[in-house]
């Protein structure tokens, strides 16, 4: 499983520099709006002490680690849901990511343009806001226009589903999006299909000044207090940083995060905030030919964490055998964990814990 997270903003708030930090890719960054004209893919390997751990004891042939993909996606502006700037290029894009990593500027400088002429992060928080609900509601309003006849005419399916559509299409008119609404369960399920924009969970990242790491400054404030208010996260980055950083050896980043009283890149910030966003755990395979890192849900059973590896796997499954991978580590070997009583032979209902190395047994 990679997270997929696209990376929206307004023009020139960083989102290409922070995306050729992160993905070491050589997407345009320029000083003026809609360089980035095309959505660009990285992928990113995600670092992970326990992997490295994990590695040095086996000495495999081969280490494969998580990956996650990112997408810069173009600038947005106000009145994109009715063509300006990219318009829908932007907003059709979004739809392919499962979440999204917003980056908001939180740094004054009079050589970078801002589109509004102002840094005010929360302004530039609602006009991406408010054009993603525009789109979502022309997507609500073609449904429920339809729905609302065949409820009319007594279909019974389509009379349960409109006291749900009437709540979405006045939480969009309202400029409120989907994921600030409080749906159920089984209300998201309802509108699945229509691939809402607002719906999808949101990340911010703060693009602050050098001067303002680690925690940033009054605009990140502001930012915060934002996030909280919808149970979002926020990450405090300096691109211009992450840029320096992504292009030294590893040896030479360590003393240059040192200087700046950092104890790790923002990337690493950024994977713990997305797996949190997402809900995501890491389980690992151990051996000589390979040693794996795999990513799951929170609260996937071991024949669905199986699966990850094969659908095989999944049909077949027997049991397996799970060790935490630091117990691993510290006493060197399986057969020690398991002298030790610390091996466990768990069934289909066994639910993956963060951290775990499993040996699948299953039937072909």
């Amino acid at each position: 499983m990679s997270f997929r997270c696209g990376i929206v903003g307004l023009p020139n708030v960083g989102k290409s520099t922070i995306f050729n930090a992160l993905s070491k890719a050589k997407a345009e960054a320029s000083n003026y709006p809609f360089c980035t004209i095309d959505p660009n893919k990285g992928i990113v390997t995600i670092p992970d002490p326990r992997l490295d751990a994990l590695s040095v004891l086996y000495t495999p042939q081969k280490t494969t680690a998580n990956t996650m993909e990112f997408y810069d996606i173009a600038g947005l502006v106000a009145g994109a849901s009715e063509g300006e700037g990219l318009g829908n290029q932007f907003l059709g894009h979004i739809k392919e990511v499962e979440a999204i990593l917003h980056v908001v500027r939180c740094f004054d400088d009079g050589d970078i343009v801002h589109v509004a002429g102002k840094v005010d992060p929360i302004a530039d928080i609602e006009v991406i806001d408010t054009e993603l609900c525009l789109k979502d509601l022309e997507t609500m309003s073609a449904r429920y226009q339809k729905t609302e006849k065949l409820a009319r005419a007594g279909e019974k399916e389509s009379k349960e589903l409109m006291p749900v559509y009437e709540k979405i299409k006045k939480s969009l008119e309202d400029g409120l999006p989907l994921r600030r609404l409080g749906l159920s369960a089984e209300e998201q399920k309802l509108i699945k299909d229509m691939n809402f924009l607002t719906i999808k969970p949101v990340l911010y990242c703060c693009n602050v000044a050098e001067k303002d790491l680690p925690e940033g400054g009054p605009l990140v404030r502001l930012v915060e207090q934002r996030a909280a208010e919808e149970g979002a996260e926020t990450v405090v980055i300096s691109g211009k940083v992450e840029s320096e950083l992504a292009d030294l050896p590893q040896e030479d980043q360590k003393e240059f995060l040192a200087q700046l009283n950092l104890s790790e890149p923002g990337l690493n910030k950024l994977i713990r905030a997305g797996y949190k966003l997402l809900n995501l755990i890491t389980y690992f395979t151990a051996g000589e030919k390979e040693v794996r890192a795999w990513t799951i849900r929170k609260g996937t059973k071991a024949p669905g964490a199986a699966g990850v590896i094969h659908s095989d796997f999944e049909r077949g499954f027997i049991r397996a055998e799970v060790m935490h991978w630091n117990d691993l580590v510290t006493m060197k070997s399986q057969s020690a964990v398991k002298e030790k009583g610390l091996l466990r032979i768990e069934g289909k209902d066994y639910v993956v814990n963060d951290g775990d190395v499993m040996l699948f047994r299953f039937n072909v």
